[in-house]
């Protein structure tokens, strides 16, 4: 069994195509007013439109059951975040080593947070 997509639930399609295109770099796959695909080496991730206009609950607030936390690779997490901090993306988590992998986490437009990973190189 393998993931197949995960589903991404924006309150402004336009921005978030924006944001997980332009901004991350994903490759899309096709969009639409409702419904967006990247395509990326491993699952599909998709946007879909919320019905609400506002998120539940405060952005402050620890993460609780049945939340989900996108991972994303990238090849140097460095030269990623460079790129997250000039495009004004807020970082929750500087780059640092956490079980042996450097990773860290941002938000998109609507709040949630993303984890980014370094991919391992080659020693």
């Amino acid at each position: 069994m393998r993931v197949n997509y995960t589903i991404v639930f924006v309150s402004d399609m336009a921005r978030s195509i924006s944001f997980y295109r332009d901004v991350l770099g994903l490759p899309m796959k096709f969009d639409s007013p409702n419904w967006t695909e990247f395509a990326t080496e491993g699952a599909t991730l998709a946007l879909h439109k919320s019905e609400s206009t506002s998120p539940k609950g405060n952005s402050q607030e620890p993460e609780g059951a049945g939340r989900c936390r996108p991972g994303l690779q990238v090849p140097d997490i460095e030269v990623f975040h460079k790129r997250m901090l000039k495009n004004n993306v807020p970082c929750t988590q500087e780059p640092k080593e956490i079980f042996g992998v450097r990773t860290a986490q941002y938000k998109d437009p609507d709040g949630l947070v993303l984890s980014v990973g370094e991919a391992p190189r080659n020693r």
